[in-house]
């Protein structure tokens, strides 16, 4: 049996950033655009869908590049290993 290969890149884990971004642009997002929608002139669905849309680009872009910043500064989304821990080499292959 062949030995299970891993990694221990370094830098940013983009699959935590955008899982993060996904659900932190919903949970945060979406009150931020209702409360901006009230007093906006909304008066058909389509109006409304487009108002929705282009607000909520810009609050998840914005929330992309915080979580980016953030797991950069922090290597946040590494399972909390060091980032100069080994990963066990000493693993033998049986023929």
């Amino acid at each position: 049996m062949q030995p299970v290969e891993r990694s221990n890149p370094d830098g940013v884990d983009y699959g935590w950033v955008m899982q993060m971004t996904f659900v932190t642009t919903i949970l945060v997002g979406s009150p931020i655009v209702a409360v901006l929608s009230i007093n906006a002139g909304l008066q058909t669905w389509g109006a409304r869908a487009e108002f929705a849309v282009r607000v909520g680009a810009v609050i998840w872009f914005v929330t992309a590049v915080a979580l980016f910043v953030y797991a950069k500064r922090t290597n946040a989304g590494d399972g909390g290993t060091p980032p100069e821990a080994e990963l066990d080499t000493d693993i033998d292959a049986e023929d």
